[in-house]
């Protein structure tokens, strides 16, 4: 069975999961509860899955969607302003095709990197408990596994990064003195991967200065000349 057969059938399981039942609850209040500028439009609603190049050597990895982003769209960074904002740094940086990520038919693709989360339902108040990010590792894992060129994880924000430290806890001896985070700070997980932290593309950040498009696109770049 080739690599890409087991990624459908895992991207089928993650879209039917219902293990966690106050994120199914929750998601599904949000995609009932629509925004006026969405009123019109049908919420996914469900666990979205990862998306991008199965060959590439760089895996993003955000907390989990947004409520009115990929909880909407069915995509992950798609439809909201941190994916706006994203995408076009992804674009400058020549991992995207285009400077965009709107919808699941927007023709979009990555180009030697794949995007996913670690939490694969949007949780309230963008807080998932221990047990169901334990829960929805399952899922990550299969994902890295299948994934077998990724050599650099770009964990988009801190609650990103410490998500990540928490999975790889699951399996190795990890102190968390030895991660901290900073946008462009660099770490040699147990793996042989290398964990990079990257400020989250929020509105907050991008706002207040915290990030802009030179920064973020200068550190895509180099993680691009560093995956070669």
């Amino acid at each position: 069975m080739s690599e890409r057969f087991k990624l459908i059938n895992l991207n089928k399981k993650i879209i039917s999961c219902n293990k966690c039942k106050r994120l199914k609850k929750f998601r599904e209040k949000i995609a009932k509860k629509k925004r006026k500028q969405f009123i019109n439009e049908e919420y996914w609603g469900k666990p979205i899955t990862g998306f991008g190049d199965l060959n590439g050597k760089i895996l993003f990895v955000g907390l989990a969607p947004a409520a009115h982003g990929g909880n909407r769209t069915g995509r992950v960074f798609t439809g909201d302003r941190s994916a706006e904002f994203l995408y076009k740094c992804l674009y400058k940086a020549k991992i995207s095709n285009q400077p965009f990520s709107e919808n699941k038919n927007d023709k979009l693709k990555l180009h030697n990197a794949y995007i996913t989360t670690a939490l694969k339902c949007v949780p309230p108040g963008d807080k998932p408990t221990n047990l169901e990010l334990k829960t929805c590792f399952n899922y990550f894992r299969s994902e890295i596994e299948l994934l077998k060129n990724i050599k650099i994880i770009i964990a988009l924000g801190k609650i990103a990064f410490d998500a990540c430290i928490q999975f790889y806890k699951e399996s190795y001896f990890l102190k968390n003195k030895n991660y901290i985070f900073g946008h462009g700070a660099k770490f040699q997980l147990p793996d042989n991967k290398i964990l990079i932290g990257c400020y989250h593309p929020s509105p907050r950040n991008v706002n207040t200065g915290r990030i802009n498009k030179e920064i973020m696109t200068s550190l895509f770049k180099k993680v691009l000349k560093l995956a070669s």
